[in-house]
């Protein structure tokens, strides 16, 4: 029934103009729309909708997540532009913070943007 219709992601944040500054600046997202209840940024071509709250709830696991070409160069770029990713405690994860599930290949890094949802960069999945 779905298989045919555009997906729409939600995030939710509790500052537009900070999350503008991360999502559109740091991250490179173009700016869709923006009004008092969202801002909605152009995630690779599906519209990601930052809907704003008063208290964003901790994230039991990851909220969304960007597939790349190359996780550890992607990694890279955004911890040079001040993005800090995630370490897990008995999780196996290389210099950059990737861990690889399997050695045919993949991996996926963490990070969160200011709200504290739970953001991923991965390949090969």
């Amino acid at each position: 029934m779905l298989e045919e219709r555009p997906f729409v992601g939600f995030l939710l944040i509790t500052d537009a103009a900070r999350a503008k500054e991360f999502y559109c600046d740091v991250l490179g997202l173009p700016l869709r729309h923006e009004d008092d209840f969202a801002v909605v940024v152009d995630a690779g071509g599906t519209p990601l909708r930052l809907s704003i709250v008063a208290e964003v709830p901790e994230p039991g696991g990851t909220n969304a997540g960007w597939l790349v070409d190359d996780v550890n160069a992607s990694v890279r770029a955004l911890a040079a532009a001040g993005v800090r990713f995630e370490r897990f405690l008995g999780m196996d994860q290389d210099s950059d913070g990737v861990w690889r599930p399997s050695r045919e290949g993949g991996g996926v890094a963490w990070f969160r943007d200011p709200d504290g949802d739970r953001l991923s960069l991965s390949h090969g999945f």
